[in-house]
C-alpha cells in the first residue's frame, strides 16, 4: 500500500491555508484538468467534521465517482478525509498544518490501496503513484497560489 507524503510551504496564516484546503470550490479549481465536480452531499463551501461529498471526475480516461467523509478534524491544525466508496480499495488522506513564523507548512499524507490485488500493485508501480502525486501537487499549488495573493 503506497503512501505519498508532500510538504508545501505557504506564506500565509494557518487559518487561511486550513480553510482553503477544505474549500469545495478551490478543490474544483485545482482539479479542472479532470473536470472534478461535487455532485452529492456537501457541494459548496468549507468541509466540516462528518461532512460527506461525492466527486465525479475523469481520471485515466474514465469518469468515476468517489465519495469521502471528513472523519477527523482539529481546527486549523489537522483533518482527515477517507474514502467511503470509489475506485480505490481504500484511502486515507491526512492534512497537517503548522505555523512557522509567517509560513504555514502544509503536509499531506495520502495512504491508499489499489483494487485488483497483484494487478493493482503493478498499476501502482507503473503509473498510479506518480499520477496521484502529480494530482496532489497540483492541488497544493492552487492552494498556495490563492493563499499568497
Amino acid at each position: 500500500m503506497p503512501i505519498i507524503i508532500l510538504e508545501t510551504n505557504i506564506k500565509a496564516p494557518i487559518e487561511l491555508v486550513f480553510d482553503l484546503s477544505r474549500s469545495i470550490e478551490l478543490h474544483q479549481e485545482s482539479t479542472s484538468s479532470t473536470n472534478e465536480r461535487a455532485i452529492a452531499g456537501k457541494t459548496s463551501g468549507l468541509m466540516e467534521l462528518n461532512d460527506r461529498v461525492t466527486w465525479r471526475a475523469k481520471h485515466l480516461g474514465v469518469y468515476q465517482n468517489l465519495s469521502v467523509v471528513i472523519s477527523e478534524m482539529i481546527k486549523y491544525t489537522y483533518f482527515k478525509d477517507e474514502m467511503i466508496k470509489g475506485a480505490f480499495k481504500r484511502f486515507s488522506h491526512q492534512h497537517f498544518f503548522e505555523q512557522k513564523g509567517k509560513v504555514t507548512v502544509m503536509k499531506d499524507v495520502f495512504d491508499y490501496s489499489s483494487p485488483l490485488g497483484v494487478l493493482g500493485k503493478l498499476a501502482d508501480a507503473l503509473f498510479l503513484k506518480n499520477y496521484m502525486t502529480r494530482f496532489l501537487k497540483e492541488r497544493n499549488r492552487v492552494i498556495k497560489l490563492n493563499a499568497e495573493k
